[in-house]
């Protein structure tokens, strides 16, 4: 019997614990930092579609399950994966943990994807992070891969 793989990222973001859910679920907040377009905010039970524009690329989110300022469940990516977002309030901020699952690819191809989603999530958070608490866009998905 095998164990399932998942993949774990997280930061803290010196911000309330509101603050910081917020700016993943309003897309006018999170394409300061992650993807360039939304279709809508997340909002349980509905499908929404982020784009990143600088690589031609857009996926579908299904948003699960939402629990305020604690948990957003979704389901999204080609193929698809289980991303939940946690939110933990703590002393110094907010503890934001990432955590990826259900992956479909096995031997070389599942590497290639733990090794995508661990970078692009921790990068991510670290945008996130620049974003909240300094007010700066340090477009770092968009220059992760330039463009020549």
């Amino acid at each position: 019997m095998s164990t399932p793989v998942y993949v774990e990222a997280q930061m803290l973001i010196r911000k309330p614990v509101e603050d910081v859910f917020e700016v993943f679920i309003n897309p006018e907040l999170t394409t300061q930092f992650w993807f360039t377009k939304s279709t809508g905010r997340l909002e349980e039970g509905k499908t929404i579609t982020w784009e990143w524009e600088m690589y031609g690329v857009k996926n579908n989110v299904t948003v699960h399950e939402i629990i305020p300022n604690r948990l957003i469940k979704t389901e999204w990516g080609d193929p698809s994966s289980n991303v939940d977002y946690e939110f933990k309030e703590m002393e110094k901020g907010t503890l934001v943990v990432i955590k990826s699952y259900g992956f479909t690819q096995t031997g070389e191809e599942l590497l290639k994807t733990i090794n995508d989603n661990t970078g692009g999530f921790t990068t991510v958070l670290d945008g996130c992070k620049a974003y909240l608490e300094h007010g700066i866009n340090l477009r770092l998905i968009e220059d992760k891969f330039p463009q020549k």
